[in-house]
């Protein structure tokens, strides 16, 4: 009969992972963990398209002022929640943090219920479910606008590659607590950037001046790493994060003025679906090859040899190098819209959409003209 080879303490017995009770706590946990991402994002995108009423109580000359102002609204709420919640969790425990987070929530809710919109009934749509062949006429009849929600979608790609990346590259520059005060200060740059817009807005052409940002996006995103140092990285994401509100406060506003507003839902609906798709197919793709081609490549003499020059010596210069050619790949798909018929279509098509008057505007005219 033959003896049994001893099992090699070295290696872990391969088992079931859920075998004792805490175990399965654990698998509630993880349950209960998704079921809340889902609904906090599924409210997130909800109350990204309520906020977008800025078309019904907003002047539409001030619509990019008023989009700027929601910028710094999300960056401040980013802000708060990546780092107050840890801030929390610590002295107060897991108990106390959602007992906040539930009563803000509620707190929120009553004070939507004192508002008072001043929107008339819409009307019904046709058929039932999700309207897709509705969005896509919609979107059809503004000549360029499915190029420009392609040209997010790209853009939204690319950024996925900064997603997947960023905070392994920050971890070789920083400890992980450093690491996360850096990335919750370099995240003011998103109140800085939705403020300068409400300030100033984006100028005549929010097209031109959305393709100016993102190929500027894409040069800080291409120079940020070039060297390993903790402030040119610090100050370089602080910079992207800065311009980040100017894109998405351009592309609403043209959604704002040539959709008609009864159709803007669907639209932005449609716009939302692909973009926001786009970041995280990238950065489920990049992380890999990163992690496996390029990163090696870029420890070899070979790799430092060849781009030593540009990139320096120090960490992750791998990921230095993605973060150089996604870069450039946004500097370019910028400027190559600017020689598109679509960037031109959909220029004419902001310039010459008739201006619809908010509702708050139709209001005081009707309070000012005499009754007969």
């Amino acid at each position: 009969m033959t003896t049994p080879a001893p099992a090699d303490p070295t290696v872990a017995p391969r088992t079931r992972l859920i075998r004792t009770p805490n175990e399965r706590v654990f698998l509630h946990v993880l349950v209960n963990t998704a079921a809340a991402n889902i609904t906090t994002s599924y409210l997130w995108f909800a109350l990204t398209f309520w906020v977008y009423l800025v078309t019904l109580l907003v002047p539409e000359e001030r619509h990019a002022n008023a989009n700027g102002l929601v910028g710094t609204v999300q960056g401040i709420a980013f802000i708060i929640t990546s780092v107050f919640s840890g801030l929390s969790v610590g002295p107060l425990g897991m108990g106390w943090t959602l007992l906040i987070a539930i009563v803000a929530t509620a707190i929120a809710g009553v004070h939507l219920l004192l508002l008072r919109i001043p929107e008339e009934q819409p009307a019904a749509s046709v058929g039932r479910g999700v309207d897709l062949r509705g969005a896509i006429t919609a979107v059809r009849l503004a000549p360029g606008l499915f190029a420009l929600i392609i040209f997010s979608t790209f853009n939204n790609l690319i950024g996925g590659v900064y997603i997947a990346l960023m905070d392994p590259y920050g971890l070789t520059l920083f400890s992980v607590e450093a690491w996360g005060t850096v990335f919750g200060v370099a995240a003011t740059g998103f109140i800085v950037g939705g403020v300068l817009i409400a300030r100033f807005g984006l100028g005549r052409n929010p097209i031109r001046t959305m393709l100016l940002v993102v190929a500027g996006m894409g040069l800080l995103g291409a120079l940020f790493t070039i060297r390993d140092w903790w402030l040119l990285y610090a100050v370089g994401i602080w910079l992207y994060m800065a311009l980040v509100p100017a894109v998405e406060a351009a592309e609403q506003t043209v959604i704002q003025k040539v959709v008609p507003y009864g159709s803007q839902g669907r639209v932005f609906g449609f716009a939302a679906a692909f973009e926001s798709a786009a970041a995280p197919i990238t950065a489920f793709l990049i992380a890999p090859i990163a992690e496996f081609w390029v990163i090696p490549y870029m420890e070899t003499p070979s790799g430092q040899q060849t781009w030593g020059w540009l990139l320096g010596d120090g960490e992750a210069r791998g990921i230095a190098l993605v973060f150089v050619f996604a870069g450039l790949a946004m500097v370019v798909s910028a400027l190559l819209a600017f020689a598109t018929r679509s960037y031109r279509l959909i220029t004419e098509q902001y310039r010459t959409a008739p201006e619809t008057p908010s509702q708050t505007e139709s209001e005081t005219e009707t309070e000012r003209t005499p009754a007969p």
